[in-house]
Order: structure tokens, then sequence, then C-alpha cells
């Protein structure tokens, strides 16, 4: 078998990780495009065994990175869930957490010039056409990794990478509520379905007969759950005009549960077919939309809030994760303006990963 290398930076970005490449060097056809990324990650084994894949969807993320088609960005971010278990690669979300290393990612590869001791890095994430500026510390005209942010799921401390997310709402579907209501009844079960950064169904975890405080391994056994969320997950994926969604992973599940450690809000989140160890970036705004906006599952379990902007807390398995929002209330209605985090990265190789050459 003659095989052929593809430059890659290998990073982690907030609690996933993955190779960053640059589009050029990868196929324009799709279904080429797939199997390359499967091949890289070695999708089809639950070790991913024969890739760069860590065994769960996690670690099995893929960035690649172009210039901007359009002057409102510097770097065009396109994302792809290689499947863990099966040749199947999903480029219907985006992900914030590999989102992360991309403002790193760029200034290591050159594509974006380091402008001081800190460089805002415009991004245009291609799946959903969202705007996010990434704040990235580059002092002496390299990216610095080393600081004091910690965040829960990620070993020791680095340096922040803020990022600031611009037009959130209707992230896929133009509507912060694609079914036009804040609560819909799917099989006995009240969920909301929600568009802000990331399509969500989102249901009470009581509904579904556990306490929303399991552990994400506790969670996993539990073969049963999974098939009845999956189920409802399809038809909420069905009623805000996503058609089948069978094989893709949007829209993501959140289960919820009244804070315990002082937070705003407790969530069990799911990738869907697997617990994320922690909460997505992305996820992590649509659930702070979610307990904001009157008449959602939220009401009554989330822990009440004034005018923003203001720093949520969104507590899961390992800790907890801070959105900064801005938003605006009149009567029923909830305008969501902006969101923020603070995140860290850390580059942890750059060279070539090896393929078929067919």
């Amino acid at each position: 078998m003659i095989q052929r290398a593809i430059p890659y930076h290998f990073l982690r970005g907030g609690t996933s990780r993955g190779p960053y490449f640059d589009r050029a060097d990868l196929p324009q056809d799709r279904e080429a495009l797939s199997d390359i990324l499967c091949q890289v990650i070695g999708a089809g084994n639950p070790r991913n065994i024969d890739g760069i894949g860590g065994g769960d969807a996690v670690t099995c993320k893929v960035a690649m990175l172009s210039p901007a088609a359009e002057d409102a960005a510097d770097i065009d971010y396109f994302f792809a869930q290689v499947d863990v278990l099966e040749r199947m690669v999903d480029y219907g979300p985006t992900c914030g957490n590999m989102l992360v290393g991309v403002g790193p990612a760029a200034i290591e590869k050159g594509m974006v010039p380091v402008t001081g001791d800190t460089t805002i890095v415009r991004i245009r994430a291609v799946n959903t056409g969202a705007l996010v500026e990434a704040v990235v510390q580059t002092p002496g005209g390299r990216v610095n990794y080393a600081g004091d942010t910690a965040i829960d799921g990620v070993p020791g401390t680095a340096a922040p990478v803020g990022l600031n997310f611009l037009d959130v709402v209707g992230s896929r579907s133009g509507a912060m509520f694609p079914t036009g209501q804040p609560l819909d009844t799917i099989d006995g079960i009240d969920v909301t379905c929600i568009d802000v950064a990331m399509p969500m169904m989102i249901a009470r975890a009581a509904d579904f007969g556990i306490t929303g405080y399991e552990t994400p391994a506790e969670l996993d056994a539990n073969a049963a759950l999974f098939a009845r969320m999956e189920a409802i997950r399809q038809e909420a994926g069905r009623r805000m005009g996503f058609g089948d969604v069978s094989k893709s992973v949007t829209p993501k599940i959140g289960l919820i549960a009244a804070p315990r450690r002082g937070g705003h809000l407790s969530v069990r989140y799911f990738m869907p077919w697997q617990t994320h160890p922690t909460v997505a970036v992305t996820g992590s705004q649509c659930l702070a939309a979610c307990a904001l906006a009157p008449g959602t599952v939220a009401e009554g379990i989330a822990r009440p809030v004034q005018d923003g902007p203001l720093v949520m807390q969104i507590e899961h398995p390992v800790g907890s994760m801070d959105v900064t929002v801005d938003f605006t209330r009149a009567g029923d209605r909830l305008d969501f303006h902006s969101a923020g985090v603070v995140r860290t990265a850390r580059l942890i190789a750059r060279g070539e990963v090896m393929v078929r050459d067919e």
C-alpha cells in the first residue's frame, strides 16, 4: 500500500482535540474528503486503532482552515465530526471547543499575522455561518500557551483564549425557536427545540427518569435512556425543519436539572449518542438562552436572573462553564444579543499524517 502525507497541526481546543488542516491540502469532493478524514481518525473501530482519533466523540473531531471568503473574517473554519464506530462524517454542526484552537492554529500556520501582544482573529464558522472573534495571547510574536486559566475537564492551567460569538440566534434554522414556540410535547415529554449557536432539544432530566446528576459513565450504560432520547430527538429534528436527523449529530440533546453548586443550571449534554464529559461551548450558549427565555422547559428549574449582561454558570459532570451573555427582555420576548466564553488551547503536535494514496 502506497501512502501519502498530509501536513497537520494537532491541538487541544477547550475539552476537545483533533487535527487542524489547511483546507487546500484536502479533497474538495465531499465523498473523497470523508474517506480521508475517516482514515485520519481511524473511524470504524472503538479505539480508532488505525488512526489518530481518541475513541470518543470529543477526540474524533477535525478542523479545516482556509483564508476567509468574506471581508468580515480573517479565516474560515470548516468542522467535521467523524464517527467513532462507523465510517461516517457529519458536516452539519460546528464545534465551539475546536473553535478555541482555530485562532492559535491559524497563527501557527502563518495564515493570520500577529498584530501585537494580543491578536484578534475573526473566524467564520463555515458550517453555520456564525462569526466569532478569538482573542489570542501572542507576546513576542508567538502564540503563548502558558498561563493561569483553568477550565473544568482539562488538567492544569494555560493561557486564556477569549471567544466572542456574534449573531448566534437561529444558527441553522434562522429562528430561536424553529417550531414557533418555546415548548413542544413529543411522545408525552415536554421539550424545548431551540437554536442558539447550536440547535438543541432540551428536556427535564426527571421526565426521562433520571436525576440529571449522574456521571457520563452511568448514563452511557443506560441503553434504554438513549433509545428513548433518540426517538424523541429525531422527531424534534423533523419539527425543527432538519428532515431526517438519524445520521446527523444535530440537534444535540440537553437534559437539565436544578443547580447544586451555586450555578444557574445543571446539565447532562449528549452528542447525541454519547454523553459529553463536560458541555460543548456552543451548547452552553444554547442552554443559557433556554434558561433565560420565558416558557421553556427551564422555567422553574434554572436560577432566575435579572437583565443582562451577566455571567451564567452552567454546571456539568466535572465542574462548570461560565458564559457571558448580553440580552434584553421585552415582556415574553427574549432578545439574545451575544455570548462569550474564555477557554484554553494547546498545540500538542505538528507534522504529517499518512493516508492511503488511491
